[in-house]
């Protein structure tokens, strides 16, 4: 198995944890983290890319 496929759950535990620690309502929690999750999971996807056109051709 991948190790790239623990990004995924590590990034819900980070983003649920910080949410929490934010928040009381539950719903907000909900919301809001999962707000953080999508760009969470954005912005990995994007340093991803980039790190792959730059080491396109070495």
């Amino acid at each position: 198995m991948n190790i790239s496929w623990f990004l995924i759950p590590l990034a819900a535990s980070v983003s649920l944890v910080w949410t929490a620690s934010r928040y009381e309502s539950t719903p907000l929690i909900l919301v809001r983290s999962a707000k953080l999750f999508g760009q969470i999971l954005f912005f990995m996807a994007l340093i991803l890319l980039v790190l792959f056109v730059l080491s396109y051709n070495l």
